[in-house]
């Protein structure tokens, strides 16, 4: 999809820069998919204590505990 956007010049050099992309639509390809993926993460970090897991993982995994 083509867009037209107004960006600073010196904020899309410094993160071609930093990142090592040579290209203004990559970098903002990345950005974009950094910033959905910093947000799901986000919205993960809500259900800290919230879920039980009563999982044997000695069992699922089939080993014979020692103790």
């Amino acid at each position: 999809m083509r867009t037209t956007l107004d960006l600073p010049k010196d904020l899309i050099d410094e993160a071609m820069k930093a990142t090592h992309i040579n290209t203004k639509t990559r970098v903002i390809i990345t950005a974009l998919e950094d910033l959905i993926r910093k947000y799901k993460i986000s919205e993960l970090k809500g259900f800290k204590g919230k879920v039980d897991l009563n999982i044997d993982m000695d069992a699922i995994r089939g080993r014979q505990c020692r103790y």
